[in-house]
């Protein structure tokens, strides 16, 4: 019988080339599995880039003795006249004072209400009763300004206030409070936190639910008391949001609402309640100095610069929590 020989497989033999797949770029994969995410966070996209990125090249304006008829470019540049113009200015420490106090005062009552208030909230077993009370605190975060500073001034009035009428249903006299320059940063903080405390909240009451239940359970075996749990577990557990949340606020110290001082201030205390912002809308928009008005402001963008950089610097080396 004739032996055949295997024939040898050329197929397994032979190496066949396949032009390899392009992939798709980086970017072009994050939008395909992302698109929908994409196109949520556009309109804040567009927000910032109209309303905060493409006006900043006017910030020229600041090295210029701008004129509206002329426009930016043909103004006539000054170089750093205006910086020099508020730093030699009598009423300089003043305003600075007053800005960084009335930031201070915001910053040391106001940013710990929020957090106090939602651990309250979440040590409460009624649910009505929690709902009730969120559904209070967060209303007033929607009331305008003008409004609350009409409210805060109205309450305030010697003649028919409300604040005065118990002062004197209790035998004491009527005190002008809007008149009274010592008062007026503790009116501002109080007004602050009342208007705000319940929005801020729910950073707090959303960080706690991430807070992982058996770790309360252990505690409790431990023979854990309910401060021992809020001490040791309920505030490590949100610690990320507290750091976070406070080196915005310490970047943001300098930077007072304007529109509630500007209406609750008045010439009487402008010792304590004349501030930057108030401060620029005199001289930038009242006397038409435009260039001056944004050479402060600039000046007061880097010094809230510096402020952030500063606590996310000393959050990263101390807490290892920080924002970049």
């Amino acid at each position: 019988m004739a032996q055949t020989s295997a024939a040898p497989n050329l197929i397994d033999d032979v190496e066949i080339a396949v032009p390899e797949q392009r992939r798709p770029g980086r970017m072009r994969r994050m939008w395909r599995h992302n698109k929908y995410l994409w196109l949520l966070f556009l309109p804040c996209l567009i927000y910032y880039l109209v309303f905060r990125y493409a006006p900043m090249f006017g910030l020229v304006i600041t090295f210029k003795d701008y004129n509206l008829f002329k426009g930016v470019w043909a103004s006539e540049w000054v170089g750093f006249k205006y910086y020099r113009m508020f730093f030699e200015n009598p009423d300089f420490f003043l305003l600075m004072k007053n800005t960084f106090l009335l930031g201070v005062y915001n910053l040391a009552f106001g940013f710990p209400a929020p957090i106090i208030l939602a651990l309250l909230l979440n040590e409460v077993r009624k649910a009505a009763f929690k709902r009730f009370v969120q559904t209070v605190s967060y209303l007033p975060h929607f009331i305008s300004n003008v409004i609350v500073a009409s409210m805060v001034i109205m309450f305030l009035s010697p003649t028919g206030g409300l604040i005065n009428e118990l002062i004197q249903a209790f035998g004491f006299k009527p005190i002008n409070f809007m008149n009274e320059p010592g008062m007026f940063r503790w009116i501002y903080v109080i007004s602050e936190i009342w208007q705000h405390i319940g929005w801020e909240t729910i950073i707090y009451l959303a960080a706690l639910t991430a807070v992982d239940p058996q770790l309360y359970e252990a505690a409790s075996i431990d023979g854990a008391s309910r401060m021992r749990k809020l001490w040791h577990v309920t505030l490590p557990g949100i610690s990320f949001a507290i750091v976070i949340t406070l080196i915005l606020n310490i970047g943001s110290v300098l930077e007072i609402g304007f529109e509630k001082v500007f209406l609750m201030q008045n010439p009487a205390i402008y010792e304590t309640a004349d501030i930057i912002s108030t401060y620029v809308y005199r001289v930038g928009m009242e006397q038409g100095n435009f260039s001056y008005g944004a050479a402060i402001d600039l000046f007061m963008g880097i010094i809230s610069l510096i402020f952030i950089y500063t606590a996310n610097f000393i959050s990263r080396r101390v807490s290892e929590t920080s924002l970049w």
